[in-house]
This record gives C-alpha cells, structure tokens and sequence, in this order.
C-alpha cells in the first residue's frame, strides 16, 4: 500500500462530508489555474535563461553559430530522451485529444516533466517552434494525475485537463477570454455554466500568478491607433483568403516533412539531417531562431529592417520590395524549420510560429498594398496583427480563438470587425481545403477524434473490448451435425456458433435456424458435417481498423444482429447489436449528465 495512502483517504473523506461536488471542481480548477501558470511561468524563464546565455556572449553575433546551435539543441533532447527518460516526447495537443477520447483523460505522470526538459532545450537552442504546446502537455499531465490521485471521473478528469490547457494560455499570452474559447474549440467541451465556470476560474487564477511573477509585462508591445475604416473592406477580405492559402499550405508542409522524416530509420538519423537543415535555414534566415516573438514586435512597431536581422541581402533593404520578399521568404520557410525541428526529435507547440507566420504574411500584404502604386494606403500593423488572426484560425479551424487572442493580447478591440472578416475567410478557405487539422488527422485515422457532434463523440469514447463476448463455442468445418450437437448446441444458449479452423482462422457461422429441421434427423449425424451448413456472415469487424462508428454503419448496413470480430487474422469473438445499443445509451446519459 503506498505510503500516503492513508492520508489521501482522509482527505477523501473528510472531502465527502464538508465540500459539494460543485465546490470542490471550482476548488481544484483554481488551483490547477495556479499550477499551470507557474508550469509557464517556469518554461519561460528557463527557455529565456538559455537564450540569454548566447546573448550576453555575443554568441549570435555571428551567423556561422546559427548553424551550430540547433544541431547541438537537438543532441541534447536526443540524449535526454535516450538515457533519462527513454520513451519519445509526444505531440502536446493531439495526445491530449487522444487520452480524452481512448484513455479516460488518463496521462502519464512522466509528461508532467518531460515538456519542460526538453521544449527549453530545443527553443533555447534555436529551434523553431513555440512554448505553448509542452506548457499545456505539462499542465494537462499534471491536472490529470490530480484528478487520478482524488479520484475524479472521467467526465470532470477532462474538464479539468481543459482548465490545464486554458490556464496555460492564459498566463503565456494574459488572455483568459481567448484560453476558454481555446479549451471549447479545440477541446470539443461543452459550452454550459457547469463547464464555463470552472475554466473561467482557472484561467483567471493562471493570469494572476503570472502577474505575480512577471508583472504586468505584455507579448506585444503594441496599441491599436488606427482604426478599422470601411474602405479597407475588400483588403482584409483578401488577407483572410492570403491567411487561408497560407494555413493549408502549413499544414500541408507539416504532413509533408513529418512524412518524409518518417522514411529515416533512426532517431540519429532524423537528429543529423534535421539540424543541419534548421541551421542552414538559420543562417540566411535570422528571425527563423526560437519563438519569434521579438520578430512579431518589431514588425508592430515598423522596424522592419531589425525583424529581419543580420542576413545576406542587407545592403538591399533599402529596395522594399527586397524587403517585401524576404518577409515572404519568412512566411514561407516558418513552416518548413517549425516542421523540421518537430520531425528532427524537437519539443514545442505549433500555435506560436503560426502567429509569426501570420505576421509576416499580414505585414506583406499590406506593403504590397501600399507600394503597388494606385495610391491605396492601409496600416501594416493592423494587417500584421490580423494576419496572425487568419493564420491562427485556418491551421487550428479555431477562428473564435483567433479573434480574441489577438484582441487581448494588443488590446485591440476596435479591429473586431477586420479580425471577424479575416478569421471567416480563412477558416471557411481552409476548412474547404482540408477536413482536419495538424491536431486531428492523426487522431480522425485512428477513430479517436472527439467533435462538438454528441453522437460522434460518444462512438468514439466507446470501448469495443467492452462489447465483444467470447463466450460463443466454436465449431470446426470437419465436424459431423452429431458432434456439432452434441459438443455446440447441447452445452450453449446461444443460436449463433463460430466456425473455425485448428489455427483459430474464421471460416464462417452456423445459425441455429439452418439446422432446426434435420437436427433431429439421426440419420444425417455421421454423414453430414458443419461445413454443409456453415454460411459466410454479412459483415466482419476488424479489431485493429474499425473505429465504433464504423461498427456502427456495419450493423446497419447489413441488418445483422451479431457480427464476427477478426483480430490479427484469427477469430476473436462476436459485438451483438443489442449490447452495443445498451453501451451506447450508457455512454450517451454519462456523456451529457
């Protein structure tokens, strides 16, 4: 028995008797709300600690040493992984997503630490991905095993994993709007005061332990001075439709590199050829290095010429239109090192280098617009601030997070009206284009994506080990109908028994209805044998492939009651539709109670 058991079950108890149910998530979404701010209050000193280390050297003075620091980054988390915690760092999000939907919100207690090891190791390095993902992979970790620890349900374990995922974006960005929203779009939770109320309180409590130990620092140094007007109507549609083209070709790079990665038969091999490429990038490409929140800022503030740091065309950075290339050149090549880094054993999160790429796109448009000669004139922070709206909204199809995120966190909510225009656009384009996003394809394959839609989220929460029954006696081809009666239909209560070989391959099904008429024919108990009744069932399900819903579709299709489960070729057992209504309704009452 654990050494802490005792006391953890008078905790229990004493929590039984003094606290309501109700009462006691507020209590814990508050301070799940207080860990994850300090989780990303950590990840960020430690990332900015390492940075500072380089910089107070005069290390990057030089651009040889961009291509040097990512490759060593990347060794680091490479040998950390290897020798200490020996099991790969997942994706923060998508594994997330797939512990709600197929592990009960379960999460090992290892992703607690793991996240922030590694991610400070690869941004502090160069590496080009963002903070925010291992902040909420650390977090949700930690209010998962909380929830384990003080016996949470399901239902409210994942609820909590969501105040994890909000109070880690709210404290990185102080924007505790746009964190709910995150946790209900991305999440799939559902919108009602049971479930907003918890987040609210988290996300808040995370803002103000981050003011606590940050003060009240912003990311964007940036005030909205020039309104939207209504002439510039047709320019921020054209940005949501640049935004939109943008996002699919993000996502379409990263499924692209992680599948030209996945050929390399190492990790070593994916470490070599994967730094070498971010530092070759890094070093004609500066603003590519770590996050690229100083990129964003000084693309706010119209200092365009320090964004693009020391490269090799700087004595043609008075042409703007080499200017305006290079900020393409930036949108471009963004995805390309963020994909990399991941693909090449990296830790990090994709939301902010989409909000750089965002900017630099935003920012390009607007200088075309105002370079282009017909005497159109827009502002280029606004556009720079709404691109990172448009991006946002097609790569993550969140484009309610995208507009408050970006309201908060530059105070601009005069750009309402553009954000809505650009994030709708963009959605709508990517959404078109593409069925799911970096956070979903990988779970749609595998059947585990949960969705605003009720029916589907409750397939996908069902278990099909859960429904399958093996008590059916199996029957073999070179049986005589004597044995089969005797060794079957004598000793079961069933009227359905599986036909199958001495290697347990599936052959077919015997119903008891076929047989009914000559079972008592005596005559035919040594001549005729249970493959002259065997018949081949309507469908089959197959254990690894089929997802609950395809179950679902199977059965109605074929109009069977009882369908054969194939597991790695052999014979498994059999899902009756009746007892997989019942696990649906179950599952239904618990999903929406």
């Amino acid at each position: 028995m654990p050494i802490n058991s005792k006391f953890f079950k008078r905790i229990h108890i004493w929590r039984y008797k003094h606290i309501s149910e109700k009462n006691f998530i507020f209590l814990l979404s508050l301070i799940i709300g207080l860990l994850a701010g300090i989780i990303s209050v950590f990840i960020k000193n430690i990332t900015f600690a390492i940075e500072a280390i380089f910089e107070k050297g005069v290390i990057l003075s030089e651009n040889s040493i961009y291509f040097i620091l990512p490759i060593l980054g990347l060794l680091l988390v490479y040998l950390f992984v290897k020798y200490v915690s020996k099991k790969p760092s997942e994706h923060a999000i998508p594994s997330i997503l797939f512990s709600l939907s197929k592990r009960d919100g379960i999460i090992n207690k290892r992703n607690i630490y793991l996240p922030l090891i590694t991610a400070p190791l690869t941004v502090g390095f160069g590496g080009s991905v963002g903070l925010l993902g291992p902040a909420i992979a650390s977090a949700s970790a930690m209010s998962s095993n909380i929830g384990r620890l003080l016996h949470i349900d399901r239902k409210t374990r994942s609820l909590l994993i969501g105040c994890a995922a909000a109070g880690a974006i709210a404290s990185i960005f102080k924007s505790p709007i746009a964190a709910i929203i995150f946790a209900i779009e991305v999440f799939s939770l559902d919108l009602t005061f049971a479930s907003l109320l918890p987040l609210l309180i988290a996300s808040v409590s995370s803002v103000i332990t981050s003011y606590f130990f940050l003060g009240d620092s912003v990311l964007f140094n940036f005030n909205v001075t020039e309104k939207f007007v209504i002439k510039d109507t047709l320019f921020y549609i054209v940005l949501g439709i640049g935004t939109g083209i943008a996002s699919i070709y993000f996502s379409k790079i990263y499924f692209g590199i992680t599948s030209l990665f996945n050929r390399f038969k190492s990790a070593r091999q994916k470490l070599i050829f994967g730094g070498i490429a971010i530092g070759v990038m890094l070093f004609f490409i500066p603003p590519l290095y770590g996050e690229g929140f100083g990129f964003i800022n000084d693309l706010l503030l119209g200092n365009d010429i320090k964004a693009l740091g020391s490269n090799p065309f700087e004595e043609y950075l008075d042409n703007i239109w080499i200017v305006i290339g290079l900020l393409f050149g930036i949108t471009i090549f963004k995805a390309i090192a963020m994909t990399t880094t991941f693909a090449a054993g990296g830790t990090g999160g994709i939301i902010i280098p989409t909000l750089v790429m965002g900017s630099a796109l935003g920012n390009v448009v607007a200088k075309v617009i105002n370079n282009c000669g017909l005497g159109f004139s827009v502002s280029e922070a606004n556009f720079t601030l709404i691109g990172m709206a448009g991006l946002i909204a097609g790569v993550l199809h969140a484009p309610l997070t995208a507009i408050f995120l970006i309201a908060e966190i530059t105070g601009g909510y005069e750009l309402f009206v553009p954000l809505m225009i650009t994030a709708s656009m963009s959605f709508i384009i990517n959404k078109n284009g593409l069925d799911h996003t970096i956070y979903t394809k990988e779970l749609l394959e595998k059947g585990a994506l949960l969705t605003q839609d009720k029916d589907k989220s409750v397939l996908t929460l069902m278990k099909l080990d859960a429904v399958i029954e093996t008590d059916f006696i199996q029957l073999h081809p070179e049986m005589t109908l004597g044995d089969m009666l005797k060794e079957g239909v004598s000793k079961s209560n069933r009227n359905l028994f599986p036909v199958t070989d001495h290697e347990n391959n599936f052959m077919g099904i015997i119903m008891l209805d076929s047989i009914r008429t000559v079972m008592f024919d005596q005559t035919l108990y040594n001549s005729t044998t249970v493959e002259t009744f065997m018949q081949k069932p309507p469908e089959f399900i197959h254990y690894e492939n089929d997802s609950m819903e395809v179950i679902m579709k199977k059965f109605q299709s074929s109009g069977a009651w009882n369908l054969p489960v194939i597991k790695k070729n052999k014979y498994y057992g059999f899902v009756s539709k009746s007892k997989l209504l019942t696990a649906y309704r179950r599952e239904l009452i618990n999903f929406t109670s």
